[in-house]
């Protein structure tokens, strides 16, 4: 099967502004396909176009991430800031990768806690751990 490439990555690989890359196709100086609104440019086409073999384009860096929320019940305002506070000081030191995102919704009529987290998978793991952590501890009290 043959392989295509997009405009902006003809682009990237050939260290040239997108619309020279597709000025060169509409002046049919580099052979391309359009496919709805968008060319897709051959890799022999390319070849032939710069007169070596075409390079592989980047491979994407698979990534995950979570959206978890969890509802702590029978908390009080004094103990729902305390680890909402917690949990912002948490997520507030560098990390590689995505950020983590964390909001807290304390409702004071039910004393119920509602902690948002968004973030890449290994760090929404060791978030929980705290969060368990801390509503662990009052539960003994």
């Amino acid at each position: 099967m043959a392989q295509y490439y997009s405009v902006e990555q003809v682009a990237e690989l050939l260290g040239l502004h997108v619309r020279t890359v597709r000025g060169y196709v509409r002046d049919g100086r580099l052979r391309a396909t359009r496919i709805g609104k968008q060319y897709r440019i051959a890799a022999q086409d390319l070849a032939a176009f710069t007169g070596a073999p075409a390079a592989e384009p980047p491979a994407a860096r698979r990534h995950a991430e979570a959206s978890t929320i969890v509802q702590i019940d029978a908390i009080g305002t004094v103990e729902a800031a305390r680890l909402a506070n917690t949990l912002m000081a948490a997520v507030a030191g560098p990390r590689e990768g995505s950020p983590l995102r964390v909001q807290t919704l304390h409702d004071e009529q039910r004393s119920t806690l509602k902690v948002v987290i968004l973030g890449e998978l290994a760090d929404t793991a060791e978030l929980l751990v705290i969060v368990n952590a801390l509503i662990g501890e009052n539960n003994d009290v």
